[in-house]
């Protein structure tokens, strides 16, 4: 059974999560240790994801792929996790 709109986004949630914990300065997800271009790669990878995500849409009419895209879903705060995620990225490189 394909999955929908809703089970998409709902597993986007840890990558938000994870945006916005780092960028409150909470780093309890990396082992001690861990250096900032480290830090930077776990938030890109996480950025990258939720785009993909966001554009997610079925390539034609038998395509079982839900239209994450074209939903009227609010997505406000995945493209706000992105946003943060770059500009966290940007201030500290």
């Amino acid at each position: 059974m394909a999955k929908t709109v809703d089970q998409i986004l709902a597993g986007a949630n840890d990558s938000v999560t994870l945006i916005n914990k780092i960028n409150s300065g909470d780093f309890s997800y990396f082992m001690e240790g861990y250096t900032q271009a480290v830090v930077n790669r776990r938030v890109q990878e996480n950025v990258d994801y939720l785009e993909i995500v966001l554009a997610m849409s079925p390539m034609d009419d038998s395509d079982p792929t839900p239209d994450v895209e074209g939903s009227s879903v609010d997505k406000s705060s995945y493209t706000t996790a992105i946003a943060t995620g770059k500009t966290y990225i940007s201030n500290n490189s």
